[in-house]
């Protein structure tokens, strides 16, 4: 029987653990200190382990490295109420199997385990997670808590310590300098500098110069020779934003940096050698860009080393009342405002709000609305006009979930056969699949056990068709509810729980 050992000093803790894996065939033990955790797992190696990292007697964290030390393959689980990133970042860094902050989600938990005990069972040659990620003493400004977030902090926690090229990809205004920067804290090149350029804000040649420097009459104005900042920020790290703005030339002299580790100034013939690592960013389509011949494919590869995907803030859920509060309170002491607190109608227009600019709108726009305020409550009064009329506005290109009905099936045949499709039969099966469980789960109201329970197979089963048919559960189940009057005393939507 698989064991796990549930290492936190909240009782209750424990006790939620053992309720949410009671249908798992575990055997679970269960530690409040650090000393009793180290204890257990030496007589008792346990399969798997959830961890807290604030302990009594030591850090959750270094109990952490000592859990790794007796078993280098066992996946632990790190769950943690602080509310910040650098717990996520840090703990991936270490070698995590996963992170789960507090109040813990059931499904997810349950979700991580199944999980965790699948990898510990495909596990039979050694993992050199000793090779993983080392820790740093750094911080990062992030605010986030969604899931999307989540996945971002466990990258920047893979990737930062690997002397490797990342691009971070992400529409304006979604924080991609954070993510930067949050790579060069927690990464080995920490002691070095951290320089950033905008390439669309310079011309070719002003660019050009920036990054690989000029000698003395090199150009009109070159009065005199400049150190580029590749040559500036060896040992370090170069932040190269809206990378798809870099002419052809530019490109050519960035790829040979990158290939060799060597470039020329502008206007000169010495060779200059440097290390650097390079960690790009934009919003444009590089892909698209290489297939009209706007950007150098062998550049593209040599940039995308790693790549790390943000989200736009209106896909961000509850973050955006973090990020709300986040603002306001930090604003308030920037500009000696005693603003504590939100009216509900000005943070329903916020959160109605699309935010095309992102989360640096959302700052702009806050900041803005400070100003005009002048009680110790943000009113909807201060709200910029046009946000508040296209909070209001109806959304005219929405997509909600699709409706099943009785001929639904029957017309999908029938439009593929026109389209003389090849693949009737795998592509019938889907999509009879995707009917048959959005209407099984708006029945169970996004309840998974429940749906596996009547389809008859296992959970694991059920979550990996849902992700494979693309079906998005909060949006089947709020779909399902706006047709329903609710109660007053139950909520609007029905939470539902994914891994």
């Amino acid at each position: 029987m698989p064991k796990l050992l549930s290492i936190d000093d909240d009782r209750s803790i424990h006790h939620l653990i053992r309720r949410a894996l009671e249908e798992l065939d575990l055997d679970i033990s269960s530690a409040s200190t650090a000393e009793e955790a180290l204890a257990s797992a030496e007589q008792s190696p346990p399969d798997v382990a959830v961890l807290d990292v604030v302990l009594p007697d030591m850090s959750g964290m270094d109990l952490f490295a000592k859990l790794k030390e007796l078993d280098p393959r066992m996946p632990v689980i790190i769950v943690t109420a602080v509310d910040t990133s650098e717990i996520a970042i840090e703990a991936m860094k270490l070698g995590a199997f996963d992170y789960l902050p507090k109040p813990i989600d059931v499904e997810r938990l349950l979700c991580m385990v199944e999980q965790a005990l699948e990898s510990r069972r495909m596990m039979t040659v050694p993992v050199a997670i000793d090779q993983l990620l080392t820790p740093a003493e750094k911080h990062d400004a992030f605010v986030g808590r969604s899931e999307s977030m989540q996945h971002v902090f466990k990258a920047i926690g893979r990737v930062a310590a690997q002397n490797v090229t990342v691009l971070i990809r992400g529409e304006s205004g979604t924080g991609k300098e954070l993510v930067a920067r949050a790579i060069y804290q927690h990464g080995s090149r920490s002691d070095g500098p951290f320089l950033a350029v905008n390439c669309a804000a310079l011309s070719e040649t002003l660019l050009e110069s920036e990054l690989f420097g000029h000698e003395k009459g090199a150009f009109t104005g070159a009065h005199s020779r400049r150190i580029g900042k590749f040559e500036q920020c060896s040992g370090g790290t170069i932040f190269l934003d809206e990378v798809g703005d870099m002419t052809p030339a530019v490109q050519g002299k960035v790829l040979r940096l990158l290939q060799e580790q060597k470039f020329e100034r502008v206007g000169g013939n010495e060779t200059i050698e440097t290390d650097v690592r390079l960690i790009s960013a934009t919003n444009r389509d590089l892909e698209e860009m290489c297939r009209h011949g706007e950007f150098r494919e062998d550049l593209y590869y040599r940039l995308n080393g790693y790549t790390i995907e943000l989200p736009p803030l209106k896909d961000r859920g509850e973050d955006r009342i973090l990020l709300i509060e986040h603002f306001l309170a930090r604003l308030a002491k920037e500009l000696d405002k005693e603003v504590s607190g939100i009216a509900p109608d000005a943070q329903a227009a916020l959160l109605e709000y699309d935010w095309p600019g992102n989360v640096r709108e959302l700052e702009s726009v806050l900041r803005r609305a400070l100003l005009y305020c002048s009680g110790t409550v943000l009113l909807e009064s201060a709200l910029n006009k046009e946000l508040l009329k296209a909070s209001t506005s109806p959304a005219t290109d929405s997509k909600e979930a699709p409706t099943p009905n009785d001929d639904g099936l029957a017309r999908f045949i029938e439009s593929r056969i026109e389209e003389e499709s090849s693949d009737l039969y795998a592509e019938t099966l889907a999509e009879m699949e995707t009917q048959l469980l959005t209407i099984l789960l708006r029945h169970t109201e996004g309840n998974q056990s429940e749906a596996a329970r009547i389809l008859g197979i296992t959970r694991g089963s059920l979550r990996n068709k849902i992700r494979s048919l693309g079906i998005s559960i909060d949006q089947v189940v709020t779909v399902a509810e706006e047709d329903r009057e609710v109660p007053d005393n139950k909520p609007d939507t029905v939470p539902a729980g994914q891994c």
